[in-house]
């Protein structure tokens, strides 16, 4: 299990991933590949291949964060790649913070991720669940998000898509 610290300000990725949600869009999330770049990689991968587009937040908790990235939408599948390698960190988990879904063992992240809706809602997950990216604008549409676990009438991300940003 690896542990790394460093600010969004120190990342300064060069790409960004844009996501159109059924509540409206763009959700842009600044990638954070110093802190998590086997996450990074895998995101991007995933996201050039079209495999986001169309699926389902499957688990989405008032106060709490908003959760995707499952093609099966039930909370259980994940992409044919192999699990990662956990890249915890100190970064804080806050509004917008983006971070690796997992089970209960650390090294089984795979393609579901969660945002967080506030700053203290996701606060306890620090240096245990890898953070890669923070919604740098969009927020407003996340929070739009039907509620449940799993929602009544679920929204989803209808397309997600890398986009090269200058590095500054």
């Amino acid at each position: 299990m690896m542990t790394t610290t460093a600010t969004a300000a120190e990342t300064a990725p060069a790409e960004t991933l844009e996501m159109t949600l059924s509540t409206g869009g763009p959700v842009v999330i600044q990638l954070l590949p110093d802190l998590a770049p086997q996450h990074v990689e895998r995101v991007k991968t995933l996201a050039k291949e079209g495999f986001y587009d169309g699926l389902v937040f499957h688990r989405v908790i008032d106060g709490f964060m908003a959760q995707t990235g499952d093609p099966t939408g039930t909370g259980g599948g994940g992409s044919k790649l192999p699990d990662l390698p956990a890249e915890f960190s100190d970064y804080q988990y806050k509004r917008g913070t983006v971070g690796a879904a997992r089970t209960m063992m650390p090294n089984t992240a795979n393609s579901q991720f969660f945002i967080c809706f506030d700053d203290e809602g996701c606060s306890f997950l620090t240096g245990q669940y890898t953070v890669w990216g923070q919604v740098v604008s969009g927020m407003e549409y996340v929070d739009a998000v039907a509620r449940g676990e799993p929602p009544r009438s679920p929204d989803k991300m209808v397309s997600v898509k890398v986009v090269d940003t200058p590095v500054e």
